[in-house]
């Protein structure tokens, strides 16, 4: 939620290097079946707050450059969530057919679409946001990652990055949030969680993961770090 409220966007200036987990799974996506035509399309979802853009951006970089989808340019004002049929149409089709998306990402101060931006049907991309497990995106998605952070946390956190002069706006959030994932849950769907830590991140088995399956094996970031 952070490029709601910022003009360059969520922060991309990290120093925290990515360690053995993201570099890991990344390998493991690439080996993936594609899910929608050529793409194996990579859902990273949470609650605001939770640290998804930075997870997101740190796979992408493990990835080679993936390219990235955020969900904050496909939703607006006054479609907080209901933005399924801008995204099926501007994405999900035409990465479906092998081709290139062409999105308008939405201008949170200016309150406009811009420009049209490409998305490359990639071998791998990545779609970040609260809703990016949600039942229209599921059947496309090769696999679903949850980020495990309680809400209430989570929008602690967000709060205090964006400050008190957007106290009101994620006061509307808070309720919306709250209400699509009353409606339209993605956490119970997840195949991976990600937590951090402070070493880097961990990811355990989601409630969605298929028992059995290698993904039975936690990784995690430090010296005995494995898939």
């Amino acid at each position: 939620m952070g490029r709601y409220y910022t003009v360059s966007g969520k922060p991309t200036g990290s120093t925290h290097t990515w360690g053995p987990t993201i570099r890991d799974l990344a390998a493991r996506l690439r080996g993936l079946p594609p899910s929608l035509g050529p793409v194996r399309l990579i859902g990273v979802d949470g609650h605001a707050g939770s640290g998804k853009s930075t997870f997101a951006g740190h796979l992408a970089a493990a990835l080679g450059g993936a390219p990235m989808l955020h969900l904050d340019d496909i939703a607006s004002h006054e479609q907080l969530f209901a933005w399924t049929d801008r995204v099926m149409t501007q994405v999900i089709h035409p990465l479906a057919r092998g081709e290139s998306a062409l999105y308008t990402p939405y201008d949170w101060h200016a309150r406009r679409f811009g420009a049209s931006r490409p998305l490359p049907a990639a071998p791998v991309v990545l779609v970040e946001g609260v809703g990016a497990g949600r039942r229209a995106l599921r059947p496309h998605l090769a696999l679903l990652l949850w980020m495990e952070v309680p809400r209430e946390e989570s929008w602690a956190r967000g709060r205090r990055r964006d400050g008190t002069e957007q106290r009101e706006f994620w006061d509307g959030w808070v309720a919306a949030e709250h209400a699509h994932f009353a409606s339209d849950p993605s956490r119970p769907h997840a195949d991976l969680l990600v937590l951090q830590t402070p070493r880097g991140y961990e990811v355990l088995p989601g409630p969605g993961s298929t028992p059995g399956s290698d993904q039975s094996v936690t990784q995690s970031d430090g010296p005995s770090a494995l898939w």
